[in-house]
């Protein structure tokens, strides 16, 4: 506004001597920025750190208040709007503003997606809405990574598998809330047996990072997160970067029906640290970032007993960090996953540059996950025929299936890459379930599409189910008999898909909206959805969107007369 001057005047503060002046936006609170203050102690108050002391105070006061949003923020020097939007992006923060109740002392989620949802979850929330009690609030959930439990409810961070209403009332009423810590092998057993003595021998010279790189191409170990790129060519790609490096290990396997990463570290973690510490050793990295999905609080506590017994044994070279995602699955996307771990929201990056050039902190960075990490040691110290002695169909190595839904024992299945679904059914999983005939079978997880039960035989392997319109990306096999009803399957993967879309594109944002309100009608429009899929897969950002039209256009191309 024009003063009388002609000049123009701020009036976003009082002329000095009228009052106090208060700055614009939710204001300090002194209390409040005392508890936040308390909570975070000497801990470093670092960008990347967000997300981290975001879980302080949710864990503390059971939610994310706009007092302690906007004291936090002031506390780290960030714009309250910086830490809003990270807040408001994960599933596993409640933020309550304006005086909003706070949610209750407890929360049950009881997981809704597809392994989870054939065993009868919809059924069990239903039953737990009313049998719960009223200071209990009742979610549901995206897939929780325990599928051959399912239905698996969770009270607070205690998973409860095979749930009934009964077992959770009981674990509420009991209060038992905590996760408990799995008995994995541990470090006394693991080097007793041998572990570490690689790694010992790496770190004193008496092996190179080219004889190493060397024994993993010659394995033909892939990526077994789900892309399946070659490792040993991976790590080359990363070592020949300049420095500063960094290694980071995509532990969020949300992709519903995969839960093979959390039997690995729940088993024998160190294992897995053996081979992540050769990892970094080969490629030069000098920190390690271990990102792992918050719906594993149990291995959050393991990981870390482990990683501290490694630096009191002096056997960790550079710093681990042990990072904890907040419910979404989009960041087991690999650049997703670099931007959580940077303490922003997780949004897919655009490529190129890939990570292994540009990565975290702008800086080259190696992305492997926990059961690539995992092979790494009995690769070199066996040799590469501990792989490639294995295979059928022309096939070479094991693949880790994850197995659930409608077989008699469901589980992680280590069998040779080409096995058929069928021989894994009827070889490693005891055959159908009871009074179930097979049907179709997920080869891949959600994203990976399904076919029928005539196309039973085709090897499971990369680049073998493509020209089928379907991928086995991390070996999550979900079997469904002739009780399961296609059209409520589809629509299932495509409403995890909905929840799960992290809202940067189109495409993906709007068109899996689009689609679930389509499918959800009795007759599908087939062309009209025919279109979208063509949309969504060609113009969507990363492989969400790309991906998520796959159990649609198989439940048309096979199964038309469900979805008409």
């Amino acid at each position: 506004m024009a003063g009388s001057d002609g000049k123009f005047q701020r009036y976003d503060r009082p002329p000095i001597g009228h009052g106090r002046f208060t700055g614009k936006g939710r204001q300090v609170d002194p209390a409040a920025l005392a508890e936040v203050r308390a909570l975070l102690g000497d801990r470093p108050r670092q960008r990347d750190l967000l997300i981290e002391h975001l879980h302080l105070v949710q864990d503390r006061y059971r939610c994310l208040s706009d007092r302690h949003l906007a004291a936090l923020a002031h506390e780290m020097g960030l714009a309250l709007t910086e830490v809003f939007e990270v807040a408001t992006f994960y599933h596993h923060f409640d933020v309550v503003v304006d005086d909003a109740p706070v949610p209750p002392p407890v929360t049950v989620r009881v997981c809704d997606s597809l392994s989870c949802a054939l065993a009868g979850s919809e059924a069990l929330r239903a039953e737990l809405a009313t049998a719960a009690g009223a200071s209990v609030r009742v979610l549901p959930a995206p897939c929780v990574g325990r599928c051959e439990h399912a239905p698996v409810a969770a009270v607070g961070q205690h998973y409860i598998p095979n749930a009934t209403a009964a077992r959770v009332v009981d674990h509420v009423a009991r209060g038992a809330v905590a996760p408990v810590i799995p008995a994995a092998r541990s470090f006394e057993v693991y080097v007793a047996a041998g572990g570490y003595a690689l790694w010992r021998s790496c770190r004193a010279g008496e092996r190179t990072p080219e004889s190493v790189i060397a024994v993993l191409n010659d394995s033909g170990l892939r990526g077994l997160g789900g892309a399946g790129f070659p490792t040993g060519r991976k790590w080359e790609f990363v070592r020949r970067e300049p420095g500063p490096r960094y290694l980071a290990v995509n532990a969020d396997e949300g992709e519903p029906g995969t839960f093979k990463d959390r039997h690995y570290l729940e088993t024998d973690p160190h294992q897995f640290l053996e081979g992540m510490l050769i990892a970094a050793w080969a490629v030069g990295a000098g920190e390690i970032f271990i990102y792992l999905r918050d719906e594993y609080p149990e291995l959050r506590l393991l990981l870390q007993d482990a990683i501290a017994r490694l630096q009191r044994e002096r056997l960790s070279p550079c710093p681990i960090q042990l990072r904890r995602g907040a419910g979404a699955y989009i960041c087991g996307e690999e650049s997703a996953m670099l931007e959580s771990i940077e303490g922003k929201r997780g949004l897919p990056r655009h490529k190129p540059p890939f990570p292994a050039q540009v990565g975290l902190f702008g800086r080259p960075t190696l992305i492997n996950n926990v059961e690539t990490l995992y092979w790494v040691r009995d690769l070199i110290e066996r040799g590469p025929g501990f792989f490639t002695d294995h295979g059928r169909r022309g096939r070479k190595g094991l693949r880790s299936f994850s197995v659930s839904g409608r077989v008699k024992t469901p589980g992680v299945k280590l069998a040779p890459a080409g096995i058929s679904v069928r021989e894994l059914i009827d070889e490693y999983c005891g055959g159908m379930a009871e009074g179930h005939r097979f049907k179709a079978y997920l080869p891949g997880g959600a994203s990976g599409g399904f076919l029928p039960a005539a196309m039973g035989d085709l090897p499971l392997d990369f680049g073998t189910l493509e020209a089928h319109g379907c991928f086995i990306g991390s070996a999550a096999v979900i079997v469904l008999s002739d009780r399961d009803d296609m059209r409520a399957v589809a629509l299932n993967l495509m409403q995890f898909f909905k929840l799960e879309s992290c809202g940067q594109c189109t495409p993906c944002r709007v068109g899996t909206e689009k689609a679930v309100a389509l499918m959800a009608k009795r007759g599908w429009d087939k062309p009209l959805l025919e279109d979208l899929c063509k949309v969504m897969a060609d113009a969507s950002i990363c492989g969400l969107g790309q991906a998520a039209v796959n159990p649609v256009r198989m439940a048309i191309k096979h199964f038309a007369e469900e979805v008409s």
